[in-house]
C-alpha cells in the first residue's frame, strides 16, 4: 500500500520520468506498475510469460545486448539440449513439433526469439544492474543500473524478480604455473569448435557435462584431448530402454524412493556402459539422484565421450599440480606437454555484487539459502527463478509459482484502489 501512495504521488507531479541529482550524477528514475525482472535469459522470458498471462506487466532489465545471451555469446556450436526437449520448453509455449528430441543450441536459441514474440516481451537491453535495495520507508525496491555510456538509472518497483542464473559469471581456479604457461588458457564460454585445435594436445580441466562434450568435439576434430578427473563423477547413459534416462527417473521416482532408483540407474549403466572406474572415473559413494539433491551436482549423461576414452583418443589425467612454459605436472607425479588448456570449470552467481543484504545469499556459490528457503520466493516481493539447481524445468516452475503469487497482491491492491 505504502507503494502504491508513492506511485500515486509521482504521477501526480507528472514526474514518472525524472531526474534525480545524485553526487553530481544525474540520475533517471523510472517508476514500474509491476516486477522488475533481472535478466533476460530464459527464467526471465517465463517469468514475464507467465506474469503477462495474468494481465500483469513486467519490464526486464538485461545487461547484454541481446536475450539469452550466455546461449547465443557463451556455448560451443555442437552444443546441443542434454534433456529432452519436453523436460526443457518455458511455460505456455511448448517447442515445435518438428524440433528433434534433443534440439541443437540453434533451435533453441530460435525458440526463445519466437517465445519473445509470441508474448510481445521487449526486454530493455544494456543496462546492467548495480544494486537493488528495498526502501522500508515507502515499501517498494530501488533498482540502479548503468547503461553504456555510463548513465544511471534508478527503477522503482514493488516486486523483484532475480533471473540471473546459477550461471552468470565464468570460474576459472587459479593454478600455480598458470602466468608461465605459454600456450592459451580458455574458459569454455569462449570455445566454439575443435578446428583450431586440430592436430594439437589439448588439456580439459573439467569432468562435468560441457567438459566431457568439448573433449568429444576436439576428438572429433583430431585433436589430441586429455581431461583432468580431480573428484568422483557419476556417468550415466542418455537413454535407456530407447527413452531418456532423466525421464525414466522422472517416472520412476513417482513410486519409488530416490535410493531404489538411484541403485536401479547405477545398475543398469554398468550393464550398458560398463565400469567406469577401469579409465579413472569412479563413481561417488552417493547415488546420482540423491547427489544432485543433496549437493546440486549434475550427473553426466554421456553422449559418445565414453566411447572415446575407452578407446585412448580421449586420455583420463588427475589433478593438475602446477604448470609450465608447456608442461603439466599432475598430483601423481606425471608431467605431459600441452598446446591449450580449456577450463571446463562452470560458472558462478553475481547476484550478491548487486543485491543488497548479500547475507541472504552464499557468498560461495551466489544460490538462495537464507533469503529463499523454498528455493523461489524471498521477503518484502522478492522472488528468485532459476535457482534451485533443476535446470530449465524448474525454472519454468519457479515462474509460475512467481506469477501466480503475485498475481494475488496485484488483485487485492487494483481492488483496494477501486
Amino acid at each position: 500500500m505504502l507503494f502504491m501512495e508513492y506511485l500515486k504521488e509521482v504521477e501526480g507531479k507528472r514526474v514518472h520520468d525524472y531526474v534525480q541529482v545524485k553526487m553530481g550524477k544525474m540520475t533517471r528514475a523510472v517508476c514500474v506498475a509491476g516486477p522488475v525482472i533481472v535478466g533476460a535469459g530464459p527464467s526471465g522470458l517465463a517469468a514475464a510469460a507467465c506474469l503477462k498471462q495474468k494481465g500483469i506487466p513486467s519490464l526486464i532489465l538485461e545487461r547484454a545486448d541481446c536475450i539469452a545471451s550466455m546461449w547465443q555469446l557463451k556455448t560451443y556450436d555442437r552444443l546441443c539440449l542434454h534433456l529432452p526437449k519436453q523436460f526443457c520448453q518455458l511455460p505456455l509455449m511448448p517447442f515445435p513439433q518438428n524440433f528433434p528430441s534433443y534440439p541443437t543450441k540453434q533451435q533453441f536459441l530460435a525458440y526463445l526469439k519466437a517465445y519473445a514474440n509470441h508474448f510481445d516481451i521487449k526486454p530493455t537491453l544494456s543496462k546492467t544492474v548495480v544494486s537493488a535495495d528495498y526502501d522500508h520507508r515507502c515499501s517498494c525496491w530501488r533498482v540502479k543500473t548503468e547503461g553504456l555510456k555510463k548513465e544511471e538509472t534508478e527503477y522503482v518497483c514493488e516486486w523483484l524478480i532475480v533471473a540471473t542464473g546459477e550461471n552468470a559469471e565464468e570460474f576459472v581456479p587459479q593454478i600455480e604455473g598458470m602466468d608461465e604457461f605459454e600456450g592459451p588458457i580458455l574458459h569454455t564460454s569462449s570455445y566454439k569448435s575443435g578446428n583450431m585445435f586440430c592436430g594439437k594436445n589439448v588439456l580439459v580441466v573439467g569432468c562435468g557435462n560441457s567438459g566431457m562434450e568439448v573433449c568429444l568435439d576436439l576428438s572429433n576434430h583430431n585433436a589430441r584431448p586429455s581431461l583432468v578427473v580431480r573428484d568422483t563423477v557419476h556417468i550415466l547413459p542418455q537413454q535407456m530402454f530407447g527413452k531418456s534416462t532423466f525421464g525414466l527417473a522422472m517416472c520412476l521416482l513417482k513410486w519409488f524412493p530416490i535410493r531404489v532408483v538411484d541403485k536401479f540407474l547405477l545398475l543398469m549403466s554398468h550393464l550398458i556402459l560398463g565400469n567406469t572406474a577401469q579409465y579413472g572415473l569412479h563413481r561417488p559413494k552417493i547415488g546420482p539422484l540423491e547427489l544432485k539433491n543433496l549437493y546440486g551436482k549434475t550427473p553426466v549423461l554421456d553422449v559418445g565421450t565414453l566411447a572415446h576414452i575407452k578407446s585412448g583418443k580421449i586420455k583420463v589425467c588427475r589433478g593438475i599440480k602446477q604448470l609450465a612454459q608447456q608442461k603439466v605436472e599432475f598430483v601423481d607425479g606425471k608431467t605431459e606437454n600441452f598446446d591449450a588448456i580449456i577450463m571446463a570449470t562452470g560458472y558462478r552467481s553475481i547476484v550478491p555484487t548487486w543485491l543488497k543484504g548479500s547475507d541472504m545469499f552464499c557468498e560461495k556459490d551466489g544460490l538462495p539459502r537464507k533469503a529463499f528457503p523454498n528455493g523461489w520466493k524471498g521477503e518484502n516481493g522478492l522472488y528468485a527463478v532459476g535457482f534451485t539447481k533443476r535446470g530449465l524445468l524448474g525454472a519454468s516452475i519457479d515462474a509460475k509459482r512467481i506469477a501466480e503469487d503475485i498475481e494475488h497482491c496485484w488483485k487485492a491492491s487494483k481492488t483496494t484502489q477501486v
